[in-house]
């Protein structure tokens, strides 16, 4: 049943189906759908019926057996829906209006950025100043002195921080995604003709920063080929705006990088890529929109504004049609200071590779808020695989501390989007299937490893 159809209609299924927003059955049904506080209203009564009955066969029955007017009455007796549809639609005033987000300058960080020229801030009542930061390790260290209200970081850090691994410990949270897919492996041109990672002993390699995505995918990479990456290559942190320039000086033979420095090694004629990231694991995360615990506690209602734009954000940005207009509000200097024919080619997917083709990849890099707690135990695999995190670990237990799933759901339904009803799913990395429910036996199995 997509998010506005009438809970109480027996002929209805709990499915979701397709139109331009992704929350109604067809089309028809997007343009037919009640707006306002009849839309808010319709979503608190469908949620209230997934919770009493959440086998849709049985919602059926029900309702043949009473029908809609008393099944509506009855609920409405025990459950009041208006008052909880007035409860969500009013909006709670932000306790605080004034804010610094910090983000690196990559187009992972679209919907953090394009939120301050396109308005999705000043929508919500916020007046947000994001700041352009050098690297990482600022990003983090500025959040946890609290010069940040929140932050772009990398997937990986939130748990990173939140467990102690590189900075003192202090609860961190990511409630959003920024960005799936988005990177790729770029060789200096020197290696046009090394495209097997078995032949890339004694290479030198950079990664963001050792919590990232692209550390782990890395490593996957060429554990997968035979290389060892602690043993036969060099692997070294380095910031995003300086990759391109340590490529072209042949201090580095290549990268795994967020974009648009991939496209814009090609653009300068220095490199070629070799393989995106989604060719790795497709729809992996890469970028977060992360906050403080203590900042979600002390100013509850900013932190829900902000969400609330960073979500619709994302959804704009997940619409292909609307990427050239993105491209051209974050391709500035105060912004991503790149070319716009690069953030182009990067949004729409459709670029050079740098060895004479140019590629048609719509979700090169793509965009979905949802924070799967999956997406969290994978990594704390990888923390594991190479030596990060040592001893025992809940898995489960810290993605949900740190990956706000509930809070993004809540919001989502809100604003009239369907998010998904499990917290958790599989997917495959390179053929290989995780399974989320069994993260030690995932571990075990690889035989390229530095503990298990």
């Amino acid at each position: 049943m997509a998010l506005f159809d009438n809970p109480f209609d027996a002929r209805r299924r709990l499915a979701r189906g397709g139109c331009s927003c992704g929350a109604h059955a067809s089309q028809a049904a997007h343009d037919a759908a009640p707006t306002g506080e009849a839309a808010m209203e319709r979503a608190v009564e469908g949620a209230v019926m997934r919770a009493l009955f959440p086998h849709d066969a049985e919602r059926r029955a029900f309702l043949r057996s009473v029908g809609a007017a008393t099944a509506l009455a009855a609920v409405s007796q025990f459950f009041p829906t208006t008052l909880v549809t007035e409860a969500f639609a009013q909006g709670a005033k932000p306790e605080k209006t004034d804010l610094k987000v910090g983000f690196i300058p990559i187009t992972c960080a679209t919907p953090i950025i394009m939120a301050k020229p396109m308005g999705f801030y000043e929508k919500q009542g916020l007046n947000v100043e994001v700041v352009k930061t050098a690297g990482w390790a600022v990003i983090r260290d500025k959040t946890l002195n609290k010069e940040y209200d929140a932050a772009h970081m990398l997937a990986p850090m939130p748990i990173a921080i939140s467990l102690g691994l590189g900075s003192n410990p202090q609860a961190y949270t990511m409630p959003a995604v920024e960005n799936v897919n988005g990177q790729a492996i770029t060789l200096a041109m020197k290696h046009k003709d090394r495209r097997n990672p078995k032949d890339w002993k004694g290479f030198k390699l950079a990664v963001p920063f050792d919590y990232s995505m692209h550390n782990y995918l890395l490593r996957y990479y060429l554990a997968e080929a035979g290389i060892d990456p602690d043993t036969d290559v060099q692997i070294r942190a380095v910031p995003p705006p300086d990759m391109v320039a340590n490529l072209r000086a042949d201090n580095i033979d290549g990268f795994l990088a967020p974009d648009p420095v991939n496209q814009r090694a090609v653009y300068d004629g220095v490199g070629f890529i070799h393989i995106l990231s989604k060719e790795i694991w497709d729809r992996h995360p890469c970028c977060a929109f992360a906050a403080s615990e203590a900042f979600i506690k002390e100013t509850p209602n900013t932190y829900a504004a902000l969400l609330r734009a960073i979500i619709q954000a994302t959804a704009y940005a997940s619409n292909k049609d609307n990427r050239k207009e993105i491209a051209a509000a974050i391709a500035p200097a105060n912004y991503l200071n790149q070319p716009l024919t690069v953030v182009e080619q990067v949004l729409t997917g459709t670029f050079a590779d740098g060895l004479g083709q140019v590629r048609r990849v719509p979700d090169r890099v793509d965009f979905d808020a949802f924070p799967w707690q999956s997406f969290a135990v994978w990594i704390l695999t990888q923390m594991k695989r190479w030596g990060q995190l040592k001893g025992d670990v809940d898995y489960a237990a810290v993605a949900r501390q740190v990956y706000l799933a509930t809070d993004a759901a809540r919001l989502m339904k809100q604003d009239g989007f369907t998010p998904p009803e499990t917290t958790t799913k599989s997917f495959s990395v390179m053929g290989k299937t995780f399974d989320p429910a069994k993260p030690k036996e995932y571990l075990d199995s690889f035989q390229i490893k530095r503990a298990g």
